[in-house]
């Protein structure tokens, strides 16, 4: 296992895991079902990542947004791969939504919409929530 992986709580923040890849639910929710998607390799930079890597990438991202979508309203999706703090290849994924998202009773804002998102905004969401989250998509994954 990379730093960066045990950095995000893997294998307890697993949402989905791939052969070269896995979905992680993010720590701080910029919006709701914000994930990290992190390699599973340990080399320290996206140019180092196998072929074979960067070719099962386009499926984890496709059955990602397709759940999300399942799920929410999103319109778009943010990724930033910034690996300045985690040095392993991962992604802060991260869904955009033009009105508040409403989830059992609360609507949680896309306060920045539809401007750059700023990755360290926190909706401030309690574990128990983020892990319902977790949750949600993983038993909802779709796998298109």
């Amino acid at each position: 296992m990379n730093p960066t992986l045990e950095r995000f709580d893997f294998p307890r923040s697993a949402v989905r895991a791939f052969d070269h890849w896995v979905v992680l639910i993010r720590p701080i929710q910029s919006t709701p079902l914000s994930c990290i998607i992190a390699a599973r390799s340990d080399v320290l930079s996206l140019g180092a990542l196998s072929s074979a890597a960067f070719a099962e990438l386009p499926r984890v991202i496709a059955q990602y947004e397709a759940t999300v979508r399942s799920l929410t309203h999103a319109a778009k999706f943010n990724y930033m791969a910034l690996m300045m703090v985690d040095p392993n290849p991962h992604f802060h994924a991260i869904p955009r939504y033009p009105a508040p998202v409403p989830i059992e009773g609360t609507d949680y804002p896309d306060l920045f919409y539809p401007r750059p998102i700023d990755p360290l905004h926190d909706l401030d969401v309690a574990a128990k929530t983020r892990e319902h989250w977790r949750q949600w998509l993983s038993t909802r994954w779709r796998e298109e």
